[in-house]
């Protein structure tokens, strides 16, 4: 129950709704008990065993209260007899609609404000789990399955609203609905009623044994599904590699082996859960029969209980079988829950490795250098970057070059503090990047990747994810210094051209010249490149390297470099190897040295 607290907490905002759930259901519980009573004096009337009271009843305490009740109906429908008998048999059934009609009437208000209560933290729950989820830094997501997460924010917050936020349209209603019902039972006979008390807890004890185990068989058939779901994101993005290399059964095999044990697991705890219906129904008839039996010999032999009372006894017994039976279910939902509130709360509760630090200022402007001072760091076990130093003065361009796996992507994700250093720091202008904040921090520094991360929307709204206020003249003048402007402006709708699932209506030169329009439009001090022609042909690199030179004027730039053509003209060209700079120099003068350079050059130039 201590994952269905944390929930709870998420219901606070719609008290409102759930104060005015709790009113109605107080009123469907006692009219439903009362509709059950209002049987009584029309069973009477039938039998023809209605006492004849001409004096109203005074009530004597509540030691008299079956006797004042009895008396008190005796006597109204003695005043409505003397009145006619048809008049009361109407009125006898007017008043037993007009009961069921009420019950029924708050019920449907109860469910009415429930929803709004439970739609409500239906919506700030996946909220606050899809801000988590953009809120936890990129090394979270290495370690992780994209479709486990997908599954948490959609499958697991449903599971949620089914099993857990279902209780509480039952926290108040079926305990209230029994409490009445036992109360009127207990009036009617203290004996009978304590005979039936012998066999509810038989029962629940027997109910509770079955829904034991379904919290683990529940939690395997959320991972598994988080699991195929990975499966099929992971079908999605490589569709072309899958298809070129005939790769189709692999997946397919892999897929049908998830869905298998998914149909396992599934099938073990949904036996499990139907089985509750069938058993709380099975075991409350067993009540009801024996009922039967025993209330039977107090009416037919020992004539202490009025016939028509017993009827009116058992419809109230039965009555508590429906809320004892939705009470069986719940728990089991609560177990169920359990499970899918675990996973949801594993990621709402998960501590960010890369916070701001408390006291962390907001950088505004960039007015001397970046400086990487003896910096270590490992992604797990082995050091991808050991002690390294390095100086980029404001205005220059820093080139990182090196075979792959030397550590230079890895600059770029420290420098953009998408990861932490183990040991050392980095500054900006003297100040730790750690005591900066993280929006800041970002807001200095423009992002090109290797591989253009574009967005299902059109042009102008992946650029305005740069500068969200940016108008249609800033985006044109962007595209334009990122020579996109020339294939931009013969689409049939422009900058509103949608642009499909990842840009792929786009080639890979239009994709990454949108990718420098986009940083251009953000217009930030420091620009990081992280091989951002690398995947490109001939003429799409020129366009794209002409964009860079016109993006990288009187700017910082971090440049991280495959082709060794496009970086010439960089400040300083740093040569990378295991970690360490083993080079360092302009261009002419690392070619002089024919060192490590000068053979990555040749390798290039033969190539």
């Amino acid at each position: 129950m201590k994952y269905f607290k944390k929930i709870l907490k998420y219901a606070i905002p719609y008290k409102g709704y759930a104060w005015l759930n709790i009113i109605s259901n107080i009123f469907y519980a006692l009219f439903g008990t009362l509709a059950m009573i209002s049987l009584f004096p029309m069973l009477s009337v039938l039998f023809d065993n209605t006492k004849r009271l001409d004096v109203k009843p005074v009530w004597t305490g509540i030691a008299d209260a079956k006797d004042f009740i009895e008396n008190s109906l005796n006597y109204f429908v003695t005043q409505k007899a003397n009145e006619g008998t048809e008049d009361v048999l109407i009125f006898m059934v007017v008043l037993v609609i007009g009961m069921f009609l009420l019950k029924n009437l708050f019920g449907y208000l109860a469910m009415f404000f429930i929803t709004f209560l439970r739609n409500g933290v239906l919506k700030d729950l996946r909220n606050d789990l899809y801000k988590k989820t953009v809120d936890l830094p990129v090394s979270f997501y290495s370690e992780k399955r994209k479709g486990d997460t997908i599954a948490r924010l959609t499958s697991d917050v449903l599971e949620i609203q089914h099993s857990f936020l279902s209780i509480l349209e039952l926290i108040v209603r079926e305990p209230l609905t029994i409490l009445f019902a036992i109360a009127a039972m207990l009036i009617i006979s203290v004996k009978l009623t304590l005979f039936v008390f012998i066999f509810i807890p038989v029962s629940g004890f027997i109910i509770s044994r079955i829904g034991k185990s379904l919290k683990s068989h529940s939690d395997k058939v959320q991972k598994e599904q988080g699991f195929f779901l990975s499966i099929l994101e992971e079908t999605l993005g490589g569709l072309k590699i899958i298809k070129g290399f005939n790769a189709e059964p692999i997946f397919n095999n892999r897929f049908k082996e998830s869905t298998s044990r998914f149909f396992k697991f599934s099938n073990s705890l949904l036996n499990r859960q139907n089985l509750a219906s069938p058993t709380s129904e099975f075991l409350g008839i067993v009540v009801i029969s024996i009922l039967l039996w025993y209330g039977g010999q107090m009416v037919l032999v020992e004539k202490s209980l009025q016939p028509e009372l017993f009827i009116v006894y058992m419809g109230l017994a039965y009555q508590i079988l429906t809320p004892a039976k939705a009470i069986s279910k719940a728990s089991y939902g609560v177990k169920k829950g359990n499970a899918a509130a675990e996973r949801v709360l594993e990621i709402l509760e998960t501590e960010s490795a890369i916070k701001d630090a408390p006291n962390a200022i907001e950088k505004e402007g960039f007015s001397s250098e970046i400086a990487l001072e003896n910096i270590s760091f490992k992604y797990e076990d082995d050091w991808v970057l050991q002690k390294f130093s390095l100086t980029v003065p404001k205005g220059h361009t820093v080139a990182l070059v090196g075979q792959s796996g030397s550590g230079k992507s890895t600059i770029a994700n420290l420098v953009t503090r998408f990861y932490d250093v183990n040991k050392g720091e980095i500054k900006i202008d003297g100040l730790s990047i750690k005591d900066i904040t993280q929006k800041s921090l970002r807001s200095l520094l423009g992002l090109v990747t290797q591989d253009s991360i574009l967005f299902n929307d059109t042009i102008k709204g992946n650029l305005l994810v740069a500068k969200e206020t940016a108008t249609d003249d800033e985006i044109i003048e962007a595209l334009k210094v990122a020579n996109a402007w020339e294939f931009v402006s013969i689409l049939p709708k422009g900058i509103d051209t949608n642009i499909g699932d990842s840009g792929n209506k786009l080639s890979g030169g239009q994709k990454q010249r949108l990718s420098i329009a986009r940083a251009v439009l953000k217009n930030p001090p420091i620009m990081i490149l992280d091989e951002a022609t690398s995947a490109l042909d001939t003429e799409s690199e020129r366009l794209v390297q002409e964009a860079l030179e016109n993006m990288m004027k009187n700017r910082t730039s971090i440049v991280i470099a495959h082709r060794l053509s496009t970086i010439q003209n960089a400040d300083t060209i740093v040569v990378l190897s295991k970690g360490t700079i083993v080079e360092q120099g302009k261009h002419k003068e690392l070619l002089d040295k024919k060192g490590v350079y000068y053979s990555l050059v040749e390798m290039q130039s033969f190539a």
